[in-house]
């Protein structure tokens, strides 16, 4: 288990280093010179190319790319163009609102996902087992920000049963978790419908083991086969969806956050590629980008933990 830890380890590493030199390089194949757009139209030349000497961008994409690692090293992710405060404070400020959306957006997925999931698989073929096929699909097909949209429509203005907007009150969590219903709700239920295909795929597999015929011959009642020796193999799967899912969702953020204008990073880096504010975008997807690698490499060496035979594989 240590080998392959250190492996996958190596692995994650690996990946955000070019991931990071694959965004940086494209950020500058966004039209538009960021000086103008950052100075208006009245910026005379020297003020512009003064902009340009302060943000490096005067230095050869190479140059940049290494300073700006070395800087990610002394734990510097650079200075906001605008109000000149550290882009780490900037990050770390709204990461926590992003954060919250995603794991408790998880668990919409979690809490429906599997019971239809495990539902369907044992009324295999049966109508409850073509309507949920139905339901999940059509999940699986909405837009996020169609969700986000309509949700917002019915459930803040038509009903009035949640608030459309804001995070809630910062001293009060439950009137934070009141806000976070819709956008929640708008960001995982796409994942309902993927959760619960994989875990009746995996379901109608497991029930097919030895080990469960031999389960039934011994009279095990069906509800602790289903729920103590089924359910628990066939749930490996969805652990490493779910931490393929978390990317997924961070991209989602930014719809969600926008939408129900929420602060968050998602939000932080839309804002700040409109107004080329290129410390402030690096340092937003370096921070997504290790957690989204991180919440990946998490997921695998549970699924190693629970299924050894995956170990093997690397």
């Amino acid at each position: 288990m240590l080998r392959y830890a250190i492996k996958r380890v190596f692995l994650a590493m690996l990946i955000i280093i070019l991931a990071i030199t694959l965004l940086f390089c494209m950020i500058f194949l966004v039209p538009g010179d960021p000086a103008s757009i950052a100075l208006g139209p009245r910026a005379t030349p020297e003020i512009k190319e003064a902009f340009r000497v302060s943000m490096g961008l005067d230095q050869p994409i190479f140059i940049q790319l290494l300073r700006f690692f070395g800087n990610v090293l002394r734990g510097d992710l650079g200075v906001d163009v605008w109000s000149q405060r550290s882009v780490t404070q900037i990050v770390f400020e709204v990461l926590p609102h992003t954060l919250a959306l995603i794991f408790l957006g998880l668990g919409w997925p979690i809490a429906i996902g599997i019971p239809m999931g495990c539902f369907a698989a044992v009324k295999r073929n049966g109508i409850a087992d073509k309507i949920m096929g139905l339901i999940s699909v059509s999940m699986i097909a909405i837009p996020t920000f169609v969700v986000a949209i309509y949700s917002l429509l019915v459930f803040a203005v038509a009903l009035r049963w949640f608030p459309a907007i804001g995070t809630g009150d910062s001293d009060n969590v439950f009137s934070q978790l009141y806000y976070l219903v819709l956008p929640t709700f708008a960001i995982g239920i796409g994942w309902v419908g993927y959760i619960a295909r994989i875990v009746r795929a995996s379901m109608l597999e497991v029930l097919g083991e030895n080990y469960i015929r031999t389960a039934r011959a011994y009279g095990l009642p069906e509800h602790v086969i289903i729920f103590r020796h089924a359910l628990k193999v066939a749930i490996i799967p969805s652990v490493a969806l779910l931490g393929v899912g978390l990317g997924s969702l961070l991209s989602g953020a930014v719809f969600i956050e926008i939408v129900f204008a929420r602060p968050g990073v998602g939000k932080l880096i839309f804002d700040a590629v409109i107004t080329r504010n290129y410390p402030v975008v690096m340092g937003s997807v370096m921070v997504s980008t290790v957690f989204l690698v991180t919440s990946t490499l998490i997921a695998d060496l549970i699924n190693a933990i629970l299924d050894p035979r995956i170990r093997d594989n690397l």
